[in-house]
Protein backbone atom coordinates (compact mmCIF):
# COMPACT_ATOMS: atom_id res chain seq x y z
CA UNK A 1 0.00 0.00 0.00
CA UNK A 2 1.51 3.31 -0.97
CA UNK A 3 1.88 5.31 2.19
CA UNK A 4 1.61 9.43 1.85
CA UNK A 5 1.19 12.59 3.89
CA UNK A 6 -2.31 12.09 4.74
CA UNK A 7 -3.91 9.89 7.69
CA UNK A 8 -6.69 7.87 8.19
CA UNK A 9 -7.92 6.89 11.67
CA UNK A 10 -9.38 3.73 11.82
CA UNK A 11 -10.83 3.41 15.93
CA UNK A 12 -12.01 0.41 17.60
CA UNK A 13 -14.69 1.00 20.29
CA UNK A 14 -15.34 -2.53 21.47
CA UNK A 15 -17.89 -4.12 19.23
CA UNK A 16 -18.00 -1.51 17.12
CA UNK A 17 -15.51 0.47 14.52
CA UNK A 18 -15.26 4.04 13.62
CA UNK A 19 -13.39 5.86 10.48
CA UNK A 20 -12.18 9.06 11.43
CA UNK A 21 -10.86 12.02 8.84
CA UNK A 22 -8.48 14.98 10.09
CA UNK A 23 -10.55 17.84 9.02
CA UNK A 24 -7.71 19.94 6.90
CA UNK A 25 -7.50 17.02 4.60
CA UNK A 26 -11.49 16.55 3.90
CA UNK A 27 -12.81 18.16 0.82
CA UNK A 28 -16.04 18.93 0.02
CA UNK A 29 -18.76 17.99 -0.42
CA UNK A 30 -18.14 15.73 3.20
CA UNK A 31 -16.70 19.05 4.91
CA UNK A 32 -19.48 20.58 5.11
CA UNK A 33 -20.54 19.18 8.09
CA UNK A 34 -17.88 20.62 9.89
CA UNK A 35 -19.59 23.34 9.94
CA UNK A 36 -21.41 23.02 12.95
CA UNK A 37 -18.45 21.98 14.50
CA UNK A 38 -15.73 25.15 14.18
CA UNK A 39 -12.40 24.40 15.59
CA UNK A 40 -12.80 20.53 15.39
CA UNK A 41 -9.40 18.71 14.15
CA UNK A 42 -10.72 15.63 12.99
CA UNK A 43 -14.51 14.00 11.82
CA UNK A 44 -15.13 10.61 13.08
CA UNK A 45 -17.46 8.26 11.29
CA UNK A 46 -19.47 5.19 12.49
CA UNK A 47 -22.01 2.97 10.50
CA UNK A 48 -24.91 1.48 12.71
CA UNK A 49 -28.30 0.01 12.74
CA UNK A 50 -30.59 3.08 13.07
CA UNK A 51 -32.62 2.23 15.61
CA UNK A 52 -30.26 0.44 17.64
CA UNK A 53 -27.81 3.33 17.05
CA UNK A 54 -30.16 6.09 18.33
CA UNK A 55 -31.55 4.11 21.28
CA UNK A 56 -30.61 5.90 24.39
CA UNK A 57 -31.65 2.38 25.98
CA UNK A 58 -30.72 -0.46 23.92
CA UNK A 59 -32.00 -3.65 24.78
CA UNK A 60 -32.50 -6.97 23.40
CA UNK A 61 -35.44 -5.88 21.09
CA UNK A 62 -33.82 -2.95 19.23
CA UNK A 63 -30.67 -5.63 19.01
CA UNK A 64 -32.65 -8.27 17.77
CA UNK A 65 -34.43 -6.15 15.15
CA UNK A 66 -30.56 -4.94 14.10
CA UNK A 67 -30.06 -8.93 12.46
CA UNK A 68 -32.52 -8.21 10.01
CA UNK A 69 -32.13 -6.12 7.10
CA UNK A 70 -33.09 -2.27 8.39
CA UNK A 71 -31.97 1.54 7.81
CA UNK A 72 -29.11 2.88 8.82
CA UNK A 73 -27.56 5.77 10.33
CA UNK A 74 -24.10 7.41 10.60
CA UNK A 75 -22.84 8.93 13.94
CA UNK A 76 -20.52 12.15 13.28
CA UNK A 77 -18.41 12.85 16.23
CA UNK A 78 -16.74 15.74 15.89
CA UNK A 79 -13.06 15.89 17.91
CA UNK A 80 -11.37 18.43 19.19
CA UNK A 81 -8.69 16.36 20.87
CA UNK A 82 -6.95 14.03 18.54
CA UNK A 83 -8.59 10.31 18.35
CA UNK A 84 -6.07 8.43 20.53
CA UNK A 85 -6.64 11.39 22.70
CA UNK A 86 -10.66 10.95 23.06
CA UNK A 87 -10.75 7.15 22.64
CA UNK A 88 -7.32 6.05 23.99
CA UNK A 89 -4.10 5.38 22.25
CA UNK A 90 -5.06 1.22 22.70
CA UNK A 91 -8.40 1.50 20.45
CA UNK A 92 -7.03 3.80 17.50
CA UNK A 93 -4.55 2.75 14.87
CA UNK A 94 -3.35 5.63 12.10
CA UNK A 95 -2.56 4.59 8.86
CA UNK A 96 -0.23 7.15 7.11
CA UNK A 97 -2.24 7.22 3.33
CA UNK A 98 -2.03 9.37 0.26
CA UNK A 99 -4.57 12.24 -0.26
CA UNK A 100 -6.34 9.91 -3.10
CA UNK A 101 -7.14 7.29 -0.72
CA UNK A 102 -9.00 9.96 1.88
CA UNK A 103 -10.82 11.67 -0.97
CA UNK A 104 -11.99 8.28 -1.87
CA UNK A 105 -13.24 7.41 1.85
CA UNK A 106 -14.76 11.17 1.62
CA UNK A 107 -16.89 10.91 -1.42
CA UNK A 108 -18.08 6.90 0.08
CA UNK A 109 -19.40 8.53 3.19
CA UNK A 110 -20.44 11.36 1.48
CA UNK A 111 -22.59 9.20 -1.08
CA UNK A 112 -24.08 6.32 1.65
CA UNK A 113 -25.83 10.10 3.21
CA UNK A 114 -28.98 10.56 2.45
CA UNK A 115 -29.60 13.87 1.57
CA UNK A 116 -32.04 16.61 1.95
CA UNK A 117 -33.57 18.72 -1.26
CA UNK A 118 -31.05 20.81 -0.87
CA UNK A 119 -28.62 18.35 -0.85
CA UNK A 120 -27.22 18.42 3.11
CA UNK A 121 -27.45 15.34 4.60
CA UNK A 122 -30.27 14.88 6.42
CA UNK A 123 -29.85 14.65 9.97
CA UNK A 124 -31.76 12.79 12.32
CA UNK A 125 -30.68 14.25 16.03
CA UNK A 126 -28.08 15.54 17.77
CA UNK A 127 -25.80 12.35 18.72
CA UNK A 128 -25.50 10.76 22.31
CA UNK A 129 -22.72 13.40 23.43
CA UNK A 130 -21.73 17.13 22.76
CA UNK A 131 -19.85 17.39 19.74
CA UNK A 132 -21.81 14.44 18.11
CA UNK A 133 -25.26 14.46 15.05
CA UNK A 134 -26.94 11.28 13.97
CA UNK A 135 -27.50 11.49 10.00
CA UNK A 136 -29.66 9.06 7.74
CA UNK A 137 -27.64 6.72 5.88
CA UNK A 138 -28.82 4.90 2.34
CA UNK A 139 -27.48 1.48 2.90
CA UNK A 140 -29.08 -1.24 4.90
CA UNK A 141 -27.66 -2.82 8.01
CA UNK A 142 -27.87 -6.34 8.75
CA UNK A 143 -26.20 -9.29 10.60
CA UNK A 144 -24.02 -9.37 7.42
CA UNK A 145 -23.49 -5.77 6.85
CA UNK A 146 -22.67 -4.54 10.04
CA UNK A 147 -20.78 -1.57 11.36
CA UNK A 148 -17.17 -3.26 11.44
CA UNK A 149 -18.00 -4.55 7.79
CA UNK A 150 -19.10 -1.23 6.64
CA UNK A 151 -15.39 0.05 7.87
CA UNK A 152 -13.59 -2.95 6.13
CA UNK A 153 -15.55 -2.11 2.76
CA UNK A 154 -15.06 1.50 3.10
CA UNK A 155 -11.11 1.20 3.51
CA UNK A 156 -10.73 -1.42 1.09
CA UNK A 157 -12.73 0.19 -1.57
CA UNK A 158 -10.37 3.80 -1.28
CA UNK A 159 -7.32 1.55 -1.74
CA UNK A 160 -6.22 -0.10 1.93
CA UNK A 161 -5.38 -3.38 1.83
CA UNK A 162 -7.95 -5.02 4.20
CA UNK A 163 -10.29 -7.50 3.52
CA UNK A 164 -13.68 -6.98 3.88
CA UNK A 165 -15.13 -10.72 3.06
CA UNK A 166 -16.50 -12.24 6.68
CA UNK A 167 -15.56 -9.32 8.64
CA UNK A 168 -18.65 -9.01 11.26
CA UNK A 169 -16.34 -8.36 14.56
CA UNK A 170 -14.48 -4.94 15.32
CA UNK A 171 -11.12 -7.60 15.72
CA UNK A 172 -11.07 -8.44 12.58
CA UNK A 173 -10.71 -5.34 10.88
CA UNK A 174 -8.61 -3.72 13.91
CA UNK A 175 -6.34 -6.98 13.80
CA UNK A 176 -5.92 -6.14 9.75
CA UNK A 177 -5.30 -2.49 10.08
CA UNK A 178 -2.87 -2.80 13.05
CA UNK A 179 -0.94 -5.27 11.09
CA UNK A 180 -1.05 -2.67 8.00
CA UNK A 181 0.03 0.13 10.46
CA UNK A 182 2.77 -1.77 11.62
CA UNK A 183 4.61 -2.45 7.98
CA UNK A 184 3.98 1.48 7.81
CA UNK A 185 6.50 1.75 10.52
CA UNK A 186 10.15 1.25 10.01
CA UNK A 187 11.69 -1.11 11.70
CA UNK A 188 14.95 0.32 13.53
CA UNK A 189 17.92 -1.66 13.42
Amino acid sequence: MPTGDATVYVVGRGWHTDIGLPVDEVANPLATVEREFPGVSVLVFGFGERNYLMAHDSGSGEMLTALFPSKSAILLTALRASPSEAFGADHVVELRVTQHIVDRIAARIWQILEKQQDGSPLRLADGPYPGSVFYAASETYDAFHTCNTWTALVLHDAGIPVTPNGVLFANQIMDQVRNIAALQTPTEH
